[in-house]
């Protein structure tokens, strides 16, 4: 084998090379999310315009009484900053989907990229997760563009904290559990949420 071949061989098998998956996870689910919290601040708009013109505030994605934008978008936790909180989904998720893009394309993300990619998917999470229990307990309703973020948002924060732990601290017992089990986390998750909201709303789902 020709140095010219180990030279070649070597970089395919760079760190670079690997995050090119998560880049693809970052690029759709961004995506997805950002056309989400788009639709949501389109909905929002919608709803205020309704009401300054005194007509009915139902809107397209308010399917009965339990899931319902209409009945999520205008309660104080859903401007908690004072601004509607898609605002900040769509200046997240863009800045995912560019980062997902650059994976995509091969190029390598310098050290603090990910380190602040991770403080923002770290923010991102706990603030998903802090919505999910005000919707659930205690708005008492479902916004369903909500859900579709909480449902990229998830994911995300999973692969994204699995490949940053790998990298950053190789050989840690967490970061080996967190690679090892990082599909049944994400699953586990999905199965936590969906439990809270079965447990919580049940055959209203769909009433």
């Amino acid at each position: 084998m020709t140095a010219q071949t180990l030279d070649a061989d070597t970089e395919l098998e760079t760190p670079g090379s690997s995050d090119r998956g998560l880049g693809w996870l970052l690029a759709i689910g961004g995506a997805i999310g950002l056309f989400s919290a788009a639709y949501l601040i389109v909905e929002k708009v919608n709803f205020l315009q309704n009401e300054v013109d005194g007509k009915s505030t139902a809107l397209s994605c308010d399917i009965n009484a339990f899931v319902s934008c209409g009945g999520v978008i205008n309660t104080d936790q859903a401007s908690v900053f004072g601004f509607p909180n898609p605002l900040m989904g769509v200046a997240g998720f863009a800045v995912v989907v560019t980062l997902g893009v650059l994976l995509v394309a091969r190029v390598r993300l310098p050290a603090f990229v990910w380190l602040g990619l991770q403080a923002g998917a770290v923010f991102g999470i706990a603030f998903v997760t802090w919505l999910q229990s005000q919707s659930i307990y205690e708005i008492q309703k479902l916004c369903p563009w909500c859900m579709v973020v909480w449902t990229v948002m998830i994911p995300i924060f999973v692969w994204l904290t699995a490949r940053n732990l790998r990298e950053f601290l190789p050989g840690n017992p967490v970061s080996r559990f967190v690679g090892d089990w990082t599909l049944l986390i994400n699953v586990l998750w999905y199965v936590a949420v969906i439990s809270a909201i079965w447990f919580k709303f049940g055959t209203n789902l769909w009433a």
